[in-house]
């Protein structure tokens, strides 16, 4: 595996490709099992792998959780060469804002719902770094994890904007076996948190089991009340949307896919969760 840290480098390291199917999974560290399966999936349907690590500042709201953000990058690039990456890009922010440009991107109500209303501007940092790391590996096929459902929608709409021939591809939420959703942020949980963290997968199980028997606004009251009445579990918001474009559901119908969102600090880890609503998918 080559380990890259400047731009330049990298642009000749993909230089001569040629057709080459690359595949490319951008990450952030601290990596689990959840990035793994994406590696493990670009690793299988791409003849080229390349994953980056790197703490994009400009998608953190909260100087604070920037900085307390885990860093584990030896046990980082072990993981990516166990796991078949050709190229690790691994660059500081002054090798990828060394001449910052003004940015924003106009993502509709994308911006202002759910992750977007909890944290304003979130979504313009992801889109201002993923749109230059798409512009320095000009992938075939990129990777995202489907926790974040929110921002693989956002995603997909800055390849629709620019017009990048890239197949944005979601990947399935990795659980533990209790059923919480792996993620970076879990490291921060204490051990008594870990365990009351667990009523969110609880509330959404509940949700999905209950399915069309109970109207949307039903379910979400149910919700709201399993998790109000855990200790120590400050909720967000718990959202029945469209997976299409998150719109709220208000009423069941047979052409729409929904899904249950949830977001919500335990102690003073903020953490989210969803879940397919449809049995059938």
């Amino acid at each position: 595996m080559k380990i890259i840290k400047f731009k330049k480098e990298l642009e000749e390291a993909l230089q001569g490709q040629g057709d080459t199917k690359k595949g490319f999974v951008p990450t952030m560290g601290a990596l689990h099992k959840g990035h793994i399966s994406l590696l493990n999936l670009a690793r299988a349907n791409n003849q080229l792998v390349i994953s980056s690590l790197f703490v994009n500042p400009t998608q953190f709201n909260n100087p604070a959780d920037l900085e307390k953000y885990p860093r584990p990058l030896n046990q980082d690039l072990e993981i990516l060469r166990e796991h078949g990456v050709d190229i690790a890009f691994v660059p500081d922010t002054e090798e990828i804002y060394n001449h910052p440009e003004p940015w924003h991107m106009d993502l509709g109500e994308l911006d202002t719902i759910l992750e977007g209303r909890s944290r304003p501007g979130h979504f313009q940092g992801v889109t201002q770094i993923v749109k230059i790391l798409f512009d320095l590996v000009k992938p075939h096929n990129a990777y995202f994890g489907l926790k974040d459902y929110q921002q693989f929608l956002v995603i997909k709409k800055l390849v629709q904007h620019f017009h990048l021939p890239i197949e944005i591809i979601g990947c399935p939420i990795i659980r533990e076996p209790d059923g919480l959703a792996m993620s970076s942020r879990n490291l921060h949980l204490s051990e008594s948190e870990r365990k009351t963290s667990l009523i969110l997968y609880k509330a959404l199980t509940k949700i999905r089991d209950l399915g069309k028997s109970e109207s949307p606004e039903s379910l979400k009251a149910l919700a709201y009340s399993m998790i109000e009445s855990e200790p120590g579990v400050r909720i967000e918001y718990f959202d029945i949307a469209d997976r299409e474009n998150l719109q709220p559901i208000q009423s069941w119908s047979e052409d729409k896919k929904a899904l249950a969102l949830v977001a919500a600090k335990v102690g003073q880890t903020r953490l989210i969760d969803n879940m397919f609503l449809n049995q059938d998918t």
